[in-house]
């Protein structure tokens, strides 16, 4: 018999059985179990998975307070508390938003003529004049 004759009685692949009407086989009676077995074990895998990275991360977050003790450092999520609590300190009798900090030297008057002054010094008397008007 060749391939197709096999097919055409439902002998050939399963596939090709059921697209030509034939029968559907039982499901095994184990089938439930097995496949409950299977569950099962994809559960635990996934827990030891679940250990293993704790285990690791764990062992990560210990060096990672030993480098902060030997250095003086802050977590992360520590310094950033500190400074929204420290923005929030600055915005309390404010009803618009907080200003951004300006560094220092930028915007003052006083500097910005002092250096006017400083710039006047080197430069020859007729310039100085006319940058006095």
């Amino acid at each position: 018999m060749n391939f197709v004759m096999k097919a055409a009685m439902g002998g050939g692949p399963p596939d090709v059985g059921k697209m030509l009407g034939g029968e559907e086989k039982e499901e095994d009676p184990d089938a439930a179990k097995k496949e409950e077995e299977r569950q099962e074990a994809l559960r635990q895998q996934e827990e030891e998975r679940k250990d293993k990275y704790a285990k690791m991360e764990a062992e990560r977050e210990s060096m990672r307070q030993g480098i902060r003790d030997k250095y003086g450092l802050k977590k992360r999520e520590v310094a950033e508390a500190e400074a929204a609590a420290a923005a929030e300190e600055v915005a309390e009798g404010s009803l618009t938003r907080p200003k951004k900090a300006v560094p220092a030297g930028c915007g003052d008057d006083e500097e910005e003529e002092s250096i006017m002054d400083q710039v006047m010094k080197y430069l020859p008397g007729p310039l100085q004049d006319m940058l006095k008007k």
